[in-house]
């Protein structure tokens, strides 16, 4: 499955906004979908020989008047080949060392550019491109003029492992913003800039958040985990990855609900092919609108 376009552009209000597929990542369908049956899932995406399914990695950059805003940062460059293989990362760049440096670049932008970054939480896959592995080996911010915006709780989640949760968080993709002073730690649902909101939307992690964009009566909402892909929209497809999937299935219940009654455009992180979407429900099930 090709991981094209690099970049799709919309207007959102009076704001351009790209999503960056910011590289391909394959992961059990399984425990993708969970309690489903794989005769079910299966229809929607097929798996490979070693029962993945192809998901993408899509980032999110806004042209903010406060100047170019990243939502969620893919797997970075820091891992292992080994790392790479076992998760079907793919995400190496041509123009820089990773495809989501030649998104932002595409677009027009470069990573000094960038006036803040938000992660809807910090498992590998959407914060480990917050850091960068340099020629001598050092880590550093990869985005050296942005601060970073995270949930407090998630931070102190991710700082917290047991054996359930240590396989998800890396110290080197979020610890270096610390010692930068880049990192903002924010406490629930407030306004991060102008137009941007964070929504949390527990169940995934306990502190996962979604972004609510709202510009030029235009609205836009980042699901990240809480639906990853188009096949997870009905309620109760809910990812074995999710710490609290009865959690899960009422934060779903609720952002979905949203979305239909305030005719929000929703944006899926790990599709592979579908980047955004209004949605529908027909009295029984959400869906794609068309």
């Amino acid at each position: 499955m090709s991981l094209e376009p690099l970049v799709e552009t919309r207007q959102l209000g009076d704001w351009r906004v790209h999503a960056i597929q910011a590289g391909g990542q394959k992961l059990d369908g399984g425990a993708m979908f969970g309690v489903v049956p794989k005769p079910l899932w299966e229809r929607r995406m097929p798996a490979d020989e070693r029962n993945r399914i192809q998901l993408g990695m899509r980032c999110l950059l806004i042209e903010h008047e406060i100047g170019p805003v990243l939502i969620d940062t893919g797997a970075g460059n820091k891992e292992t080949d080994k790392f790479y293989d076992i998760y079907g990362i793919e995400n190496r760049g041509e123009r820089g060392p990773t495809r989501l440096e030649d998104g932002i670049r595409q677009a027009g932008f470069t990573p000094e550019d960038i006036v803040v970054v938000i992660n809807s939480h910090l498992h590998f896959d959407h914060a480990g491109g917050n850091t960068a592995k340099l020629e001598d080996g050092r880590v550093a911010p990869a985005f050296p003029n942005a601060r970073y915006v995270m949930q407090r709780g998630e931070y102190e989640w991710a700082t917290h492992t047991n054996e359930r949760t240590a396989a998800s968080y890396f110290p080197p993709n979020f610890e270096p913003l610390r010692a930068t002073g880049q990192m903002e730690l924010i406490d629930g649902d407030r306004e991060i800039i102008p137009g941007v909101h964070s929504v949390k939307t527990p169940g995934h992690t306990p502190h996962h958040q979604g972004l609510l964009m709202e510009s030029g009566g235009e609205l836009a909402f980042y699901l990240a985990d809480l639906v990853p892909t188009a096949a997870h929209l009905p309620l109760p497809w809910i990812m074995g990855y999710d710490v609290e999937p009865l959690v899960t299935l009422e934060t779903k219940r609720r952002i979905l609900k949203r979305a239909v009654d305030e005719d929000w455009l929703v944006v899926f992180e790990h599709d592979a092919t579908t980047a955004w979407s209004k949605i529908s429900n027909d009295g029984k099930s959400y869906g794609l609108r068309v």
